[in-house]
């Protein structure tokens, strides 16, 4: 095990990682922004070095400033945390060329994977269920015309770099398609195009489909093992705001087919670490089909730490030290994870601001992992995640009574936050039957 660990990450998701590396009694080193002084994950870490201004680009996107910053503190290894670089395969090697480890999976499994077109190609090669859909980059509106006319609408329009449904749109007819197609190049254009225009890929688009994504971890001795699902399918504008686990909208058959079908993925690409395959389940026929893998460790795993007793990040940092890890992992009872953001919770708009009141629930099956307190200020600078409210039961019914109350005792005054969406999702028809799909938010905002 390391002695040092730098988490190159801020908020909520560096609070959580260094929670756990000085549980395993390794020193935890935090960098952070002019911005973020007073947040609660620099006052916790043994050492915090500031890497500059608010803006990230000089700050926790400056690469040299970070491994400068690893060197300076005599960190072992760099714990990336999701976004900013936890997918860039550039700064993996980077810090691996300055004698860091890197927690996390190769820089050649990053780029594999990073790529949508080649990571659907190379998953289809593997055996994994795929779409319909471009096997080459669409690089302008006529050929996306002629691509999807022979796909068939609806379509699903992306861009071909990046993670998450950032720039993500569905086309009905041509009409749409033009639309969608524009807002996937400007998306494209900030992670770098195809020669001569940007790189989208087109895919057969699933009606009511549902979001579900496998947790998978690649092992030391070579093997890939997954450790359940999550659905992920109460999105806003593309965006995760609710997982679960187990994803109730699926079969005991097709879980065990997802499954396997992620070990195969991590197989593929000779996985190292925590990594998630997602996937689009269509729910009426049972069946579903590859849609991306985040070569990181996602937002929502508390959910399956919670059903599993696995600590993730603790995972990560053996499987990256070479330890050798036998993990025999029986799921049980149901979590569910709400994101709460400073944001409208009708229009869901962020709303950064100073936080007057933070009183965080506590209870039977409640786990809170916060980057906030009282006094500290939610700045237009960074993701507007503050929390995740995390709930497990014994079984469903159970997690949804005792997430109803830890939303009504979650109180947060000042910027503006999407807990009331949350306590009226608990009363929603769809979620609370688990019969919901990822047009769930849309419906209810119609």
């Amino acid at each position: 095990m390391f002695e040092s660990v730098l988490v190159a990450n801020r908020g909520e998701i560096a609070r959580r990682v260094i929670r756990t590396v000085r549980r395993m009694g390794a020193r935890a080193i935090a960098v952070y922004s002019e911005a973020d002084a007073d947040l609660p994950f620099v006052k916790e870490a043994d050492e915090a070095i500031l890497l500059g201004p608010a803006n990230p680009a000089q700050s926790y996107l400056d690469a040299g400033k970070v491994i400068e910053a690893a060197r300076a503190s005599g960190a072992q290894a760099v714990h990336p945390g999701y976004g900013f670089f936890s997918e860039n395969a550039d700064f993996a090697r980077a810090v691996i060329d300055a004698g860091l480890v890197w927690i996390g999976p190769s820089p050649e499994a990053i780029e594999r994977m990073g790529d949508k077109i080649n990571a659907r190609n190379l998953m289809e090669a593997a055996g994994v269920p795929v779409a319909a859909g471009t096997r080459e980059p669409v690089t302008d509106l006529e050929q996306a015309v002629a691509a999807a006319a022979g796909i068939g609408y609806p379509v699903m329009v992306k861009a071909a770099g990046g993670g998450g449904g950032i720039g993500m749109g569905v086309a009905h007819d041509e009409a749409g398609l033009t639309k969608a197609f524009e807002t996937a190049a400007r998306a494209a254009a900030r992670f770098g195009g195809a020669e001569g225009g940007p790189a989208i890929l087109l895919e057969r688009y699933i009606e009511r489909a549902r979001h579900v994504e496998v947790q998978i971890l690649g092992l030391p001795d070579g093997r890939v093992v997954a450790l359940g699902e999550r659905d992920c399918s109460v999105q806003r504008r593309h965006q995760k705001v609710v997982e679960e686990t187990p994803s109730p909208g699926i079969t005991p058959e097709l879980r065990e087919r997802m499954l396997a079908a992620a070990v195969r993925a991590g197989e593929a690409v000779g996985y190292l670490g925590a990594g998630t395959v997602e996937c689009l389940v269509d729910a009426d026929a049972q069946d579903f089909v590859f849609l991306e893998m985040n070569t990181r460790l996602q937002v929502e795993h508390p959910v399956t730490e919670l059903v599993t007793g696995v600590d993730l990040v603790e995972q990560q940092l053996r499987i990256a030290a070479g330890e050798a890890v036998d993990l025999r992992v029986a799921p049980a009872g149901h979590a569910i994870e709400f994101r709460v953001y400073a944001e409208d919770p009708k229009r869901f708009f962020p709303g950064p601001g100073k936080i007057d009141v933070w009183e965080e629930p506590s209870g039977e099956g409640v786990r809170i992992d916060s980057g906030y307190a009282a006094g500290n200020t939610v700045t237009p600078f960074y993701d507007p995640l503050m929390a995740k409210l995390c709930v497990f039961g014994r079984t469903r019914d159970e997690a949804l009574e005792r997430a109803r109350k830890a939303v009504a005792g979650f109180l947060v005054e000042g910027p503006k936050n999407n807990l009331p969406f949350c306590a009226e999702l608990l009363e929603h028809p769809e979620f609370v039957s688990g019969d919901y799909d990822t047009g769930l938010v849309s419906r209810m905002r119609a």
